[in-house]
């Protein structure tokens, strides 16, 4: 007798047929500029290590110190014994960072997002979502039982036209991406904030590929756009792209964050971070802080790119973020463009839908602070060698 999980292997063969199956690269050498796939070097820019401290010495010292201090994992959930005092210390550093009252660390960003709409909203309520949001945002949405509105991405007339569905709704989310992960704009945030005061509506902000690098001392988002808690009163951040290790967390008032330690499931439910992972995240805020130079380096790199790429025969999305999105449009050319930059021994993945939508397959670019200038000329002769 044929099971039915046999059979999932049946609809999985249409997704190859379509280039949209997606495989797994297996990493065997640390994070930086440069990886190893296979044996081969790869200049990378793939990652979302954007201030290049995924391997930096004193983050990893720090990380192997603490787990001879605090052990492997954690344990037991935050609201058993899995709240140590690593965990304690950081959220204070988030705090006080990003100018909120108070903090509280996830385990992911996923699970950040999916905490917050669900535990802060529930049916008759309402969220409100750019249409390019980032998919927890979405299924958090869905969790909540809360009615789900989307609106063009970044059309402020038609958000206002979706918010005006909403007077009845006691509680009310806008929630955006502040950088968007696949097209690499950013959210209008001031315009943003106005509108959601005008409408009685609660801003919420992903700041997930913002924090560590954007704004003047690399609090993210909230500091580029000099918006603070009133402004902008949920903002979740994650602690794996920019800061280089793992987790998330969400930075507010105390009534927001009490009320996630009671209410957010993906919270209560899940053993906490390892505490190892905490002091390592400490260690890299304070390596961010000491060497401003990453994130003026960071900076110059994109505007070096975007400037040597403007003439290029490719269709680049606006962007003055780390993430300079390169749309081919067809699947089947954005891979086979992705393996002939592999072959030149870039690492660049294809992006293709339902992750972007149908047509605008693309290579997501990624730049990070460990990239030198000579490392993206290579990439930019490679792009200009295979201009359609």
């Amino acid at each position: 007798m044929t099971h039915w999980i046999d059979n999932l292997i049946t609809p999985l063969a249409k997704r190859e047929e379509e280039n949209l199956y997606r495989y797994r690269n297996t990493v065997d050498s640390p994070q930086g500029a440069v990886i190893s796939i296979a044996g081969r070097d790869y200049i990378n820019f793939s990652s979302n290590d954007y201030l290049g401290l995924a391997n930096h010495p004193d983050v990893v010292s720090r990380f192997q110190t603490a787990i001879k201090d605090y052990g492997a994992g954690a344990g037991a959930s935050h609201l058993v014994v899995g709240h140590q005092l690593p965990h304690h210390n950081l959220e204070k550093a988030l705090a006080e960072f990003t100018g909120r009252d108070r903090a509280l660390v996830f385990s992911s960003g996923y699970m950040a997002n999916l905490g917050i709409l669900s535990g802060l909203l529930s049916k008759g309520d309402a969220v409100i979502q750019d249409k390019l949001n980032h998919a927890s945002l979405i299924d958090g949405a869905r969790l909540s039982s809360a009615n789900f509105l989307r609106f063009r991405h970044n059309d402020l007339e038609h958000l206002e036209v979706q918010l005006e569905k909403t007077t009845e709704c006691p509680r009310k989310i806008l929630a955006v991406d502040g950088v968007f992960s696949m097209d690499g704009d950013m959210s209008p945030l001031k315009d943003l904030s106005s509108i959601c005061k005008k409408y009685d509506a609660a801003l919420m902000v992903d700041d997930a590929h913002g924090f560590g690098w954007l704004g003047e001392n690399g609090a993210g988002i909230s500091e580029h756009f000099d918006l603070d808690q009133d402004d902008l009163p949920i903002l979740m951040g994650t602690l794996g792209k920019a800061i280089g290790v793992a987790g998330a967390f969400v930075a507010g008032s105390n009534a927001l964050i009490e009320s996630l330690i009671q209410l957010s499931r993906s919270y209560i439910y899940t053993t906490a971070l390892p505490p190892a992972c905490a002091e390592a995240i400490l260690q890299s805020l304070k390596v961010n802080k000491d060497e401003p130079q990453r994130r003026a380096h960071l900076k110059t790199l994109i505007d070096y790119f975007k400037e040597k790429t403007a003439n290029l025969n490719f269709q680049f999305l606006p962007s003055s973020s780390a993430i300079q999105a390169l749309v081919v449009g067809d699947n089947s050319r954005a891979l086979a463009l992705s393996e002939r930059l592999m072959e030149e021994g870039m690492m660049i993945s294809a992006i293709r839908p339902p992750t972007v939508p149908a047509e605008s397959a693309r290579l997501r670019i990624t730049l990070s602070a460990a990239h030198t200038f000579s490392q993206l000329d290579q990439l930019i002769q490679v792009l200009e060698d295979c201009q359609p």
